[in-house]
């Protein structure tokens, strides 16, 4: 599940600048943020019996990753204990959500993914966060209950309960969306499934335990790993999607082509550059077909819809968004225009300094990094600029018994030129190269101290020689030329 949407119109000085109120300028913002510092360690709101719940310093709005890493942060700082509140609209507390569409979709008896298995912060190797965890740190949960309104002005959020809520400091950290398709080409037929949370998850189970026809409807992130998930199942599983290949807003067309093929040597069909034009129901009402645009109709049981997402910005409008990339507009230290409110993961468009441009990332390693960062800018003296290098990754075919384990990375920018070395039999590295740059590299199937190099390439660009990298006979000679080129960059230094 990831996606990363840039604005490259911006390109001056976006790390230092910081979203603008018509009637607060940049210094009366920050000297507001610098009195609310000094003010935190004693912040008292005057209690009303107009709200239903005592008032709370701290509220995170949202329950997925960017949550968890945000309490776990302010665990670390002594400042949770009778001070957070998170307010979310699901059940559980904060959960490492990849898993949703990777392990959590295993067949039954291939042990898959489960609760409590999974919950923040065991995805980096921190402590599991269950229901006990939040509790024993004094952390109040509201679950079930969305927030539908934010009063500026009052400080004060209302729940979809009706319940009204006073903060001395606001994390915004409700994330994104699934797109869906519309009622009136049957995108809420019984039988079609789009996957954010576990419930959603959970149905789809449901729903595989009886399936005979698979339809996955996007060829990206979702869409690869449940057709995976499929697979394993032994179901008849069709992938449709509009683009020309796999994943297009990353892989190349021939990088794509590798993937592709594994698919369809484990049973997967594709149709590539195909367009729903609606979703056919049965004499039941449930699910029977999907209809393309040419006229060609694929029978289906179970359709599961991956076609990206949306940043779940209401009600928070009125705190700014970027038409651009989406999302709520917010500085390097994710503050948004309006003081002690901020956003966090999916929801934020923020400045990506290392490329000089404006970005929303949906993925779970900028959930956790971006969210770990706005604490400790919110809780201590920590005012550097948030410095993110783009991170993706995907892991299918990961069951027991699989004809092989899938598992890349890729770290940088995919602009400029590229060139591949290996045949993925075992891997196979892509880099992207634009002025003589290493600007971006991506891993498959690489060893640990691979995986650890690849971020130091992307993050120091050096200079490499292309024609060197075509020459390279394999993945570790070429990993070993772009070490090389970083340390002579080094040596010059």
């Amino acid at each position: 599940m990831a996606t990363v949407f840039s604005n490259p119109t911006f390109k001056h000085g976006l790390s230092r600048w910081c979203p603008q109120s018509p009637s607060l300028n940049h210094r009366t913002a920050q000297m507001a943020m610098a009195g609310f510092r000094r003010r935190r360690s004693h912040l008292h709101v005057v209690a009303s019996s107009d709200f239903a719940n005592e008032n709370r310093e701290f509220v995170i709005v949202g329950g997925g990753n960017a949550a968890g890493y945000a309490a776990q942060t302010f665990v670390e700082h002594g400042m949770a204990d009778g001070k957070l509140c998170i307010v979310c609209k699901e059940a559980v507390p904060p959960y490492e959500r990849p898993a949703l569409t990777k392990g959590y979709l295993f067949p039954l008896d291939k042990k898959p993914a489960r609760l409590p298995g999974f919950h923040t912060c065991v995805g980096t190797g921190g402590e599991r966060q269950t229901a006990e965890w939040y509790k024993e740190k004094g952390i109040e949960m509201m679950y079930e209950d969305p927030v539908t309104g934010l009063d500026i002005q009052n400080q004060t959020l209302t729940t979809n309960s009706g319940k009204r809520l006073k903060y001395g400091s606001l994390i915004i950290a409700t994330g994104a969306t699934a797109s869906r398709f519309p009622d009136s080409i049957g995108g809420k037929l019984p039988g079609i499934y789009y996957i954010r949370d576990v419930a959603d998850a959970d149905s789809l189970i449901s729903s595989l335990e009886r399936a005979k026809k698979v339809v996955v409807i996007g060829g990206g992130y979702i869409g690869m790993e449940v057709a995976a998930a499929a697979a394993g199942w032994k179901l008849d599983t069709t992938v449709i999607f509009p683009e020309n290949h796999f994943l297009s807003r990353l892989f190349t067309p021939s990088l794509a082509k590798r993937y592709e093929d594994f698919y369809q040597e484990n049973g997967v069909k594709l149709l590539k550059g195909a367009l729903v034009k609606n979703i056919e129901a049965g004499p039941d009402g449930h699910v029977a077909a999907v209809k393309l645009q040419d006229g060609t109709t694929i029978e289906a049981d179970t359709i599961v819809v991956g076609i990206g997402a949306k940043p779940a910005v209401s009600p928070f409008e009125a705190l700014g968004l970027n038409t651009n990339v989406g999302g709520i507009q917010v500085d390097g230290l994710f503050r948004t225009r309006v003081p002690a409110i901020f956003a966090v993961g999916d929801v934020a468009a923020f400045p990506l300094k290392m490329y000089d441009r404006t970005a929303r990332v949906e993925h779970v390693d900028h959930a956790r990094k971006s969210a770990q960062h706005c604490v400790k800018a919110l809780l201590s003296a920590h005012t550097h600029i948030y410095d993110y290098l783009p991170h993706f990754y995907s892991r299918v075919f990961e069951y027991e018994g699989s004809p092989r384990k899938i598992w890349w990375q890729f770290y940088g920018d995919n602009v400029g030129e590229t060139v591949e070395v290996g045949n993925f039999d075992p891997k196979i590295a892509t880099f992207w190269i634009e002025s003589g740059k290493l600007k971006g590299l991506l891993l498959e199937s690489g060893s640990p101290e691979e995986f650890q190099l690849l971020p130091r390439l992307a993050r120091s660009q050096p200079l490499v020689d292309k024609h060197k990298l075509q020459n390279a006979s394999s993945v570790e000679e070429a990993l070993q030329i772009a070490q090389n080129s970083l340390n002579a960059q080094a040596a010059t230094v």
